[in-house]
């Protein structure tokens, strides 16, 4: 939902940004249920739209209750990494005055 934040992308694209990071590859088989999930819950929207280059595309766009979720996940997930590294850290001597 993250990539949406900036306006629509369509699917191809959404696979992409993350495939950049090297770490963070996806497969069509999890993207697009996924986005198909948001759908029915409110969180995207999708429209068709005109391709200069092929086929219409169906592009995704953040809903306001989609960015209001979005808004929660980042503050929630922003406190469980803090959590994970803290917990690392008792592991690694080292990492330890980082906290």
């Amino acid at each position: 939902m993250s990539l949406l934040r900036g306006g629509p992308h369509y699917g191809t694209e959404l696979l992409a940004a993350p495939a950049e990071t090297g770490a963070l590859a996806t497969s069509q088989g999890t993207a697009y249920p996924l986005l198909a999930r948001l759908r029915r819950e409110e969180l995207v929207t999708t429209d068709w739209n005109e391709s200069p280059n092929g086929p219409p595309r169906r592009f995704c766009t953040l809903t306001p209750q989609g960015r209001a979720a979005l808004e929660d996940f980042s503050s929630v997930w922003a406190e469980f990494t803090d959590a994970v590294d803290r917990v690392l850290a008792l592991d690694r001597p080292h990492l330890r005055g980082k906290q």
